[in-house]
């Protein structure tokens, strides 16, 4: 069985290293982990950290509202598979409407836009390429109240 528990931003760097940033001359801290309104998410099988996510208050032109990007989603690569990121995001979904948050938003490698697609989120505008890490679009998820 999968758990989801709130992390220090620090307990997400070892797997942000691995999976998002192995021999990649990137940073895998981020401005704003430390924000008040930063919270990180973990998924833990049996006690160990598989999985993690960041969720960010910020503000995206493309967007209007209270807003949260969604950053450093990340799972160990012998976990992939098992629904430790759906659980994330679903648990992030609870955590962003009970702040009437109204968009979720964040930037997605090509290969994570049918899993996000699938969680009801939807591509604004066109793809962009980050440097070292390839092809990306802007996703979004609105929050009705």
């Amino acid at each position: 069985m999968i758990q989801i528990k709130k992390i220090s931003a620090e307990e997400t760097y070892p797997i942000r290293l691995e999976v998002l940033r192995k021999n990649i001359p990137l940073p895998y801290q981020f401005d704003g982990d430390f924000d008040n309104d930063t919270f990180h998410l973990g998924a833990f099988k049996n006690e160990q950290l598989i999985a993690v996510s960041s969720y960010m208050k910020t503000s995206n032109n493309l967007f209007k509202g209270n807003q949260f990007q969604l950053r450093g989603m990340a799972t160990l690569e012998a976990f992939q598979g098992l629904g430790a990121g759906k659980l994330m995001m679903e648990t992030a979904f609870e955590i962003l409407v009970n702040l009437k948050i109204d968009c979720l938003w964040c930037n997605a490698r090509t290969n994570a836009v049918p899993f996000y697609k699938k969680l009801g989120m939807a591509i604004k505008g066109n793809s962009f390429d980050i440097k070292y890490v390839g092809l990306h679009y802007t996703m979004a998820k609105m929050f009705i109240f």
